[in-house]
């Protein structure tokens, strides 16, 4: 089964299938709530998942999936090399992760050793995953200060939504600047957008403390 918005896509990814009597293309869903939908009407040995949907992205599709069927095979897909989105990507269960440029033998290859219960990231993206320190991730507060100030937001802006003191929200850009290596906020912002840290959000995400 394929997951993706783009039609055009599907259809590319249906022909690459296709060219193969090995495999067999069961279903094709829109979007996130249609992709667990079909799951769960016809549980397909493999999914084929892009991450950036509209209504539901794909790491929680992923996730709601795997949480009622343990054994679901997920490849995820995406154009974002981003480390962080692997990082989330297999935290929410998926057994592999390929880019969309990936090559028509690459995409077969890595289904068929999924399928016989193997795993597969990308050397390039184990390396991105590799180079993060463990204790240097960013906090939820931090990454919702980010994803403020990736808004334009100014640092008491942030305070008052978040309800903090605007000397705190200076605490976290600090320490999340340091973390990501960054010369200012908008560097930490760019850097935080090319890794998959945050995306392109009309608010930030809640964080329970």
């Amino acid at each position: 089964m394929t997951a993706d918005d783009h039609p055009v896509f599907r259809q590319g990814i249906a022909s690459v299938l296709a060219s193969d009597a090995g495999f067999k293309l069961v279903a094709e869903a829109a979007g996130g709530r249609d992709a667990i939908a079909l799951y769960r009407s016809l549980q397909p040995d493999i999914v084929l998942m892009d991450i950036q949907m509209p209504d539901l992205d794909g790491v929680e599709a992923t996730h709601i999936i795997r949480n009622e069927y343990p054994h679901a095979a997920i490849v995820v897909l995406t154009t974002y090399e981003g480390d962080a989105l692997v990082m989330r990507a297999i935290k929410a269960g998926a057994s592999g992760y390929l880019l969309k440029n990936a090559a028509r033998r690459e995409m077969l290859d890595t289904m068929r050793a999924i399928h016989g219960g193997q795993r597969h990231v990308p050397p390039l993206l184990v390396q991105a995953v590799a180079r993060q320190l463990p204790g240097e991730a960013l906090t939820p507060r931090e990454v919702q200060v980010l994803e403020l100030a990736a808004l334009g937001k100014s640092n008491r802006l942030i305070g008052r939504q978040l309800c903090i003191a605007e000397e705190t929200v200076k605490v976290h850009m600090k320490n999340l600047m340091a973390k990501l290596q960054a010369n200012d906020r908008t560097h930490a912002v760019l850097i935080a957008l090319g890794r998959g840290i945050i995306g392109v959000r009309t608010r930030p995400r809640p964080v329970l403390s």
